[in-house]
């Protein structure tokens, strides 16, 4: 009788002698509980560039949103202003490309910057980490989440890295690989350190830096967060999984099925950070119960420094029925924040069509997270 085992035990035989495509097939046909071999006449899937390259590199996903090929996104239009006031000066806002160096990398990245009138008041500003999820950029997550003109009014500064393609041929943060699992080195160390420079170069409030993804930006997020507590005071995941979920590419194949139970060290205090979570019912990609899990753990983690109340409201906002799900402390303060939007799919909530992977129809996950983070700040060390 056939067994997924089968099929698994193959896929890591096909990935030692370097044949990447086929052993992802077979992977991907075992997760299913598939037999039988796809047609003939289908396409093969690109192989690595590098035969000998991670097979984490061609992981794929399974779209449930069609991704839409953007053209390459130009900053932001701006209209002409009008005429200042004589006594007020106005610096233009700005979302500029620039490149950032860490662990002997190059990593493109884009920043916006709001606008400021010069001569008034300008403390630190808040800042916004966002991570992109598969086959996205910087370009096309702020389009799609149009977190620049919440930032507008807001007065925050927003960060977009951007994955290397040699890192990952699909652009996809390696949330799966231990060596991105640890703190100070890999992908969570450029990212913090990315933060870090930002704050101290653009005029960032050190207190007030967040971080937020979507796919496998949010469970980037989830580990750069539990990482370094010391940097970040909140942490939001759309349709992500939690840290711990994998460490190679069948047990992040598994995950992103369904949540597993996890066998190793609980989370640590970092989990215990500020936290809100958007997850679509409908998710064919990442399964719902990813986004139910991170929930339980943090709300264990932050039951530690006290009891919690629960609330649940009924969201109003777009066309997509969502219940919020909130947790806070006895002063008031919500800590933890889980959106549950109906039929949902692999998208962000209520974002624009003009990026990839995103559902306009659903409540705006990019108001809910900034009006979350905002309420946050970083405990003085």
């Amino acid at each position: 009788m056939y067994t997924p085992l089968e099929d698994m035990t193959d896929a890591t035989r096909l990935t030692r002698q370097g044949k990447l495509a086929e052993a992802t097939r077979l992977i991907q046909r075992a997760l299913q509980g598939l037999r039988a071999p796809k047609p003939a006449t289908e396409q093969a899937e690109p192989r690595a560039a590098n035969p000998a390259a991670p097979m984490a590199h061609v992981l794929p996903e399974v779209e449930d949103v069609a991704f839409r090929e953007l053209p390459a996104q130009p900053d932001i239009a701006r209209p002409e202003p009008e005429p200042a006031p004589a006594d007020t000066v106005h610096r233009p806002g700005a979302f500029d490309s620039h490149v950032f160096i860490s662990g002997g990398k190059s990593y493109n990245y884009r920043l916006f910057t709001p606008d400021a009138a010069a001569g008034t008041a300008q403390g630190p500003r808040p800042v916004l980490v966002l991570l992109h999820g598969c086959k996205q950029d910087a370009a096309d997550f702020a389009a799609g989440t149009a977190m620049n003109v919440l930032a507008q009014e807001q007065q925050c500064i927003v960060v977009y890295p951007e994955q290397l393609r040699s890192a990952n041929q699909m652009g996809c943060w390696n949330w799966f690989e231990p060596a991105h699992q640890r703190r100070g080195s890999g992908e969570p160390e450029m990212i913090a350190s990315l933060a870090r420079q930002v704050v101290e170069q653009h005029g960032g409030d050190a207190g007030r830096v967040y971080v937020a993804g979507l796919s496998a930006g949010g469970a980037m997020a989830t580990i750069v967060a539990q990482l370094y507590p010391d940097v970040f005071a909140a942490v939001g995941v759309h349709s992500g999984l939690g840290p711990g979920s994998a460490n190679d590419v069948v047990s992040a194949f598994a995950a992103m099925r369904k949540a597993q139970r996890k066998t190793g060290a609980p989370r640590q205090a970092a989990a215990a950070l500020p936290t809100i979570v958007f997850h679509g019912s409908a998710d064919k990609t990442v399964h719902p119960s990813n986004g139910s899990q991170i929930v339980q753990e943090t709300v264990a983690a932050l039951k530690s420094g006290g009891e919690l109340k629960r609330v649940l409201t009924k969201s109003t906002e777009g066309d997509r029925a969502a219940m919020r799900t909130s947790y806070s402390r006895d002063d008031g303060t919500v800590m933890l924040e889980y959106w549950e939007v109906a039929a949902g799919p692999h998208a962000w909530s209520g974002g624009d069509a003009a990026g990839s992977y995103t559902d306009p129809s659903g409540p705006s996950a990019s108001a809910a997270m900034l009006r979350f983070f905002l309420r946050h700040r970083r405990p003085a060390s």
